[in-house]
């Protein structure tokens, strides 16, 4: 049920919170144990919560604009009193002290936080299998993976556990598993939303976003967790009064790069995206195609800087300040026996090529290079929104995978990001909205505008999921 839907029933009496909650503890209990969505579900709390609303409601008091409504949690954002593992051994035992920026948020708009969904390991995969406490399932085949690394939240939402859920990514972690699980997922400006108390990976490049299963729900929890926050510096002023969503897309201008369509493609994925596309050409759009070759570069010069950005971050992980710990004789072995046992074999190969790339005699080679590149990305993307109001593709190069198909083969699973990175990488809106189905699995329609454009991108999907009967 959508948030508007939920919204009218909890405001006029249909429904209680406490009936809301409850019906979707009920889901969960009858199928997460075969999905895998979540690593800890709040169910007390989220009663107790929901019964205060509903206490509030009765007293006539002014409540929040999500009260009532369940809302998931990817596990590295952190919840005060909550354990926040970051899907890693080395975080078992942590509890965090604080709420992150978007977790005061919502609990300010009076959500019921539900509880912590799974994910890849720091956020490190594209498949929800490399994190320490399970796998996560695709809903919609269970043999098959959500995606990653927000695959808990994607399925969450994806299996009506929840009607809307937090996600993280560095490189597409929400884009690409809404687009396997079939559900939105958005990617807003960098600096729009709050990065205080995030787990970091790479830090020039994580976003917190969101996944619904419509447009709409999304721009309302956007509209709670996004703006200014003095907690994170890199954090902007945004305009998140989002207008009415538009019933015309004539004179829009769309730009479709080439290099988002190779011959590796499936013809039918192709189709389903050139499909979605020509919808909008239909409708008076003006859609142009581009030849971007900087776009080429773009997984490589992602894997450079967010693995380097990564060894880094991950520094702090050592036992001696919170978080698990394996004795040694000495300080050193004591770090070297705990992040050795804490961490996973996707985790240490990232941070040994991280390492690798930063150090003397490579950095120059590989690091700067990225960097620059990184930069010559960002400038070739200004020039085209002089001539384009968005850029439209595939949001993943395949749909779901069996599971552990690519576990063996890392080069091969770093592909799945190929067309998500740039939006990263350039710290643009990006989303995905479904588009079809290739063999019965989902395809996601990638869109994305230039900094700052979050609503334009939004108002996009909005009318493609009016005019489309895949959405």
């Amino acid at each position: 049920m959508k948030i508007a839907e939920l919204r009218v029933h909890l405001e006029d009496g249909s429904m209680t919170a406490r009936q809301v909650i409850d019906s979707y503890l009920e889901r969960i209990e009858a199928r997460d144990q075969t999905i895998g969505a979540f690593l800890e579900v709040f169910a007390a709390d989220a009663r107790l919560q929901a019964d205060e609303i509903d206490s509030r409601r009765a007293r006539g008091e002014v409540l929040g604009p999500l009260a009532g409504i369940p809302v998931a949690i990817k596990d590295n954002i952190v919840m005060q009193g909550k354990t926040a593992t970051g899907g890693s051994a080395i975080l078992e035992s942590y509890t965090s002290p604080y709420d992150a920026t978007v977790i005061a948020r919502l609990k300010a708009a009076d959500a019921l936080l539900i509880g912590r969904t799974n994910l890849d390991e720091f956020g490190c995969g594209s498949s929800t299998e490399s994190g320490a406490f399970g796998v996560t399932k695709n809903p919609l085949d269970l043999m098959r993976t959500p995606g990653g690394s927000s695959g808990g939240s994607a399925a969450a939402v994806a299996a009506e556990f929840v009607p809307v859920a937090l996600g993280s990514e560095t490189g597409g972690s929400v884009r690409q598993p809404a687009s396997l699980c079939g559900v939105v997922g958005f990617k807003p400006t960098y600096g729009h939303v709050s990065r205080y108390g995030l787990m970091a990976y790479a830090s020039s490049l994580d976003h917190i976003g969101t996944f619904a299963t419509c447009v709409e729900d999304v721009a309302e929890v956007m509209r709670v967790i996004g703006g200014k926050d003095e907690k994170d510096t890199t954090s902007t002023e945004a305009d998140l009064v989002f207008p009415e969503f538009s019933e015309d897309v004539r004179g829009k201008r769309i730009g479709v790069p080439k290099q988002f369509f190779n011959d590796t493609l499936d013809p039918e994925l192709v189709k389903r995206v050139r499909d979605a596309i020509a919808t909008f050409e239909q409708a008076g759009a003006v859609v142009i195609e581009l030849d971007l070759p900087i776009l080429e570069y773009a997984l490589a010069m992602y894997y450079i800087v967010a693995m380097a950005e990564l060894s880094s971050n991950l520094n702090r992980y050592d036992g001696l300040q919170y978080g698990s710990v394996v004795p040694g004789s000495t300080i050193v072995e004591q770090v070297r026996a705990t992040r050795t046992a804490g961490f996973g074999t996707e985790v240490k190969r990232r941070i040994l090529i991280g390492t690798y790339v930063l150090s003397a005699g490579h950095v120059d080679a590989y690091y700067k290079k990225a960097v620059a590149a990184r930069q010559s990305l960002c400038n070739a993307l200004d020039d085209v929104w002089e001539e384009v109001d968005v850029i439209m593709g595939p949001t993943s190069p395949v749909v779901a995978w069996p599971l552990g198909e690519k576990m063996d083969d890392p080069v091969t699973m770093y592909l799945a990001d190929i067309y998500t990175v740039v939006a990263n990488l350039a710290g643009i809106p990006g989303l995905s909205i479904p588009c079809g189905t290739v063999d019965h699995l989902p395809v996601g329609l990638q869109i994305m505008g230039p900094r700052g454009a979050d609503a334009r991108v939004l108002d996009m999907g909005y009318w493609y999921q009016q005019h489309s009967t895949c959405s």
